[in-house]
């Protein structure tokens, strides 16, 4: 369950959509992803977006994370989403 390693690996004890764990070295991007399906189909129901769309903004946002985009902040969450749009319509 997603929310057991929030809590075991990253000492969060909240629910999410997406954990991921980065072992990139240098310029080669590679790591682990975990995802709740149960949360993206809550998300896309809340953000009236279809299933699929949300999913792949959810798996972007994890490789993002590799590319070293964080979202601690507000204006770190402002760029990484900008960054989600510019991804999901490559897709579309």
């Amino acid at each position: 369950d997603l929310h057991k390693l929030n809590v075991e690996f990253l000492n969060h004890d909240t629910l999410t959509d997406i954990i991921s764990f980065d072992y990139s070295v240098g310029k080669i991007i590679q790591g682990d992803i975990f995802i709740s399906i149960e949360r993206v189909a809550d998300n896309a129901m809340d953000f009236e977006v279809n299933f699929e769309d949300e999913l792949h903004r959810i798996i972007i946002h994890g490789v993002l994370h590799y590319c070293g985009y964080k979202d601690k902040t507000d204006e770190d969450a402002k760029v990484m989403t900008a960054k989600e749009d510019h991804y999901l319509k490559m897709l579309s």
